[in-house]
């Protein structure tokens, strides 16, 4: 099978590492060559101005859900011209008690070529379709409920 790497560079800007009075701040890098600044959430006393593991998270669904849709509607031939999404990602407690991404919220909007329509029930099923084939929904523990609002 696959493996697919990033690599992780922290550095303590700090004197000393004490809790609660460290910066978090990181690079994930991909490919060796795509730098993006990571952090944790503002909640947490991270920079809004960065990315955060959550956000990536949603990002990595979003994404996912997206190229199991493509590949799933290529093979229907339906002639999807234009997708968007706007993913986001609910922080809360689970059953445990400990805190997680509890949900994960997707709102795609799919454009077709002109001429061409479906259903909204077949566009709610070939989403569907595309969540249970998500090699990252599949991934993400039976506790976080995701919802596809089309």
């Amino acid at each position: 099978m696959s493996e697919l790497s990033i690599d992780l560079i922290w550095n303590r800007k700090e004197e000393t590492l004490s809790p609660g009075k460290f910066s978090s701040e990181h690079e994930v890098i991909y490919n060796e060559r795509y730098k993006v600044t990571a952090d944790t959430a503002p909640d947490w006393g991270g920079s809004d101005n960065n990315t955060n593991p959550e956000q990536a998270l949603a990002a990595s669904l979003s994404s996912c859900h997206m190229m199991t849709f493509l590949a799933l509607a290529a093979k229907t031939k339906w002639p999807v011209s234009a997708y968007t999404d706007h993913a986001v990602g609910h922080l809360g407690k689970n059953s445990k008690k400990q805190m997680v991404v509890n949900q994960i919220d997707l709102s795609p909007v799919v454009s077709f070529d002109t001429g061409f329509e479906v259903s909204d029930e077949e566009l709610e099923k070939m989403h569907d379709r595309a969540h249970r084939y998500c090699f990252i929904a599949n991934t993400l523990d039976r506790e976080v409920e995701v919802n596809i609002n089309i």
